[in-house]
């Protein structure tokens, strides 16, 4: 049975029932003696109480503060992940054969700066797409395709502006729950010398990576293919090659690894709306995050159900009523020899 520890008013109440019971005519009156030394005693004692209870839950790790959770983690060499910084490409304009030069920087308009990591030549056509990466770790640095950057110094015959192409892989410190997670892991699935679950926790130790999907004697026999997740989209090259190069360094010699990002499956949807106290507009920008919301949850083989679509436009307030026209059927992405698919939002057409 539970250990029921009492409170400050039930000892300081059994603290003056023994004093009258050891001597009956003892007063114990509200502004008595006793009553005062009871009142600090019984205090006292409470924080005993809780500094025990306090050290029961730093015992188990999924009670334990965020300290105590490292250490319980540290046993098994598991490490809280530190920020990653989102990488991706950025599109350049200006004339063609200038030179864009490697830390060129670009700020959007909420201040997040980027550089680019290589030097490059504008093309032919007047544009060059080049590698960049954020200047601060953190989950912000990913952004959606088509966000406008604004040089800080532009070179010579390059415009003022960029654009971003693709920009994800950006994590912010890994939580106590993500850490707990993998350290739950580790302790119900010890290693096994590179059995299915090793690959999964060897792709989920670099920093960046949200989730891991392992498919063994995919392409051959000794083959294992590693499908990785990354906040804020498909993970960059160089995500996939950190990861290739860690579960390289700890992997079987036996075992040949191929590290891969999932294929997206857009997923358009369309809806006929209608509302109630509220203008179109309003209800679009709001359905709009909660598909985005949605769909950013979802993970490779997850099914797009209509349902699930419909019941999140009805909860907007003012959609009275939502004919979901597409999809016409729950999206089922392929997961199989040649497909590790991820349903992504596509275009949201609502009337």
């Amino acid at each position: 049975m539970p250990n029921i520890t009492p409170d400050y008013r039930q000892i300081r109440a059994a603290i003056l029932r023994d004093i009258a019971n050891m001597q009956s005519s003892a007063s114990i009156g509200a502004d008595s003696d006793f009553a005062i030394r009871a009142n600090a005693t019984g205090a006292a004692i409470e924080g005993l109480y809780q500094h025990q209870q306090w050290i029961v839950r730093q015992i188990f790790p999924d009670t334990a503060d965020s300290d105590y959770l490292e250490r319980h983690a540290s046993r098994y060499g598991i490490y809280r992940k530190a920020a990653s910084i989102a990488s991706g490409v950025v599109r350049m304009t200006g004339t063609a054969g200038s030179a864009v030069p490697i830390g060129t920087e670009g700020k959007l308009n909420s201040g997040i700066a980027f550089v680019t990591t290589v030097s490059a030549l504008i093309g032919a056509g007047g544009t060059v797409d080049i590698p960049a990466k954020a200047i601060v770790a953190g989950l912000a640095g990913n952004q959606i395709a088509g966000a406008t950057l604004n040089l800080s110094a532009a070179p010579a015959s390059v415009q003022s502006q960029a654009s971003i192409i693709s920009m994800t892989g950006g994590a912010d410190i890994e939580s106590d729950t993500d850490l707990l997670v993998r350290l739950l892991i580790r302790i119900r699935l010890p290693p096994a010398g590179g059995a299915v679950h090793d690959y999964a926790a060897w792709a989920l130790e670099v920093p960046g990576v949200t989730d891991a999907y392992i498919y063994p004697q995919r392409r051959s026999v000794n083959s294992v293919d590693v499908v990785i997740e990354v906040a804020g989209g498909l993970p960059s090259a160089q995500m996939i090659a950190d990861v290739y190069a860690h579960i390289e360094s700890v992997r079987p010699v036996c075992a040949g690894v191929l590290v891969m990002a999932p294929q997206l499956l857009v997923v358009d949807i369309a809806a006929v709306l209608t509302l109630s106290g509220t203008t179109q507009a309003l209800a679009t920008a709001q359905i709009n995050s909660v598909m985005q919301a949605y769909f950013n949850g979802l993970h490779v083989g997850d099914v797009v159900r209509r349902v699930k679509i419909e019941s999140l436009i009805t909860g907007i307030a003012g959609v009275i009523d939502v004919n979901l026209t597409s999809p016409a059927a729950n999206v089922v992405p392929l997961v199989d020899a040649v497909h590790s698919q991820i349903a992504s939002l596509g275009t949201v057409t609502l009337t």
